[in-house]
């Protein structure tokens, strides 16, 4: 008898409630999900949507990466609440950075990430949560960057720029309906990083509702993360 895999099906993981701790004295709240039955294969750091627009580490497709993801692809899930941002995980201390300050939220997950020896981390990031992924990410120890609806409002072509020969992976996933930042464009955007790879997704949106894009999306994470665990299980014993 099998389940088939739905919006809110929650596989089993190990799950811990955690906190991290910015260089400026505030406390964020996360969660860290863990494969039950191996060691992760890799780590996924993520980063949420515009706080101000109702982001925060429940908005959809980062809830379903962790309730998934370490079940189907033995992946280590790490998602937060930036700075003021609250979740029903609770409240994260301060208020919105505007991009600047999340720099050290960013920084406070990553030294969590080293404090738990937790393997081959990807920063994945959606819509906001890419901005801060393209401006710091380099400044971290990552194997890449996953950038979901990348809108490119607050990242510099210089930043985007500096991760040409970085060593590290850049993917961005781009709809093909997107309300900022489309396929064509995000290629003439991404150009001065030739190694970047472009994923344009047909019929894809911004918020990429629905089940066929939250697979298509979980999909591609997997692809460029462990893509021994392709193609995913859309059902579960």
């Amino acid at each position: 008898m099998s389940t088939r895999i739905s919006g809110g099906t929650e596989l089993p993981a190990f799950r811990e409630d955690i906190e991290l701790a910015t260089a400026d004295g505030l406390t964020l709240v996360g969660e860290l999900a863990l494969p039950e039955t191996a060691d992760p294969v890799a780590t996924l750091v993520c980063l949420h949507p515009l706080p101000t627009h109702g982001g925060f580490m429940d908005s959809h497709i980062i809830r379903k990466a962790a309730a998934r993801l370490p079940a189907l692809a033995e992946l280590a899930v790490l998602r937060f609440n930036f700075r003021g941002v609250t979740s029903p995980r609770g409240t994260s201390e301060g208020e919105f950075g505007h991009g600047v300050d999340e720099r050290l939220d960013l920084a406070a997950a990553m030294a969590f990430v080293a404090q738990r020896a937790l393997p081959n981390p990807w920063l994945v990031g959606w819509s906001f949560g890419t901005e801060v992924a393209l401006k710091y990410g380099l400044e971290h120890p990552i194997e890449g960057a996953i950038l979901l609806s990348p809108p490119l409002h607050r990242t510099s072509p210089e930043e985007v720029a500096a991760w040409a020969g970085s060593g590290k992976r850049l993917v961005a996933v781009v709809p093909e309906l997107d309300d900022y930042l489309r396929p064509a464009e995000a290629a003439e955007r991404f150009a001065s990083v030739p190694e970047a790879e472009l994923v344009a997704v047909e019929e894809g949106k911004h918020l990429w509702v629905g089940e066929k894009q939250t697979y298509r999306v979980l999909s591609e994470i997997v692809r460029q993360v462990n893509p021994e665990a392709l193609p995913l299980p859309t059902e579960w014993p």
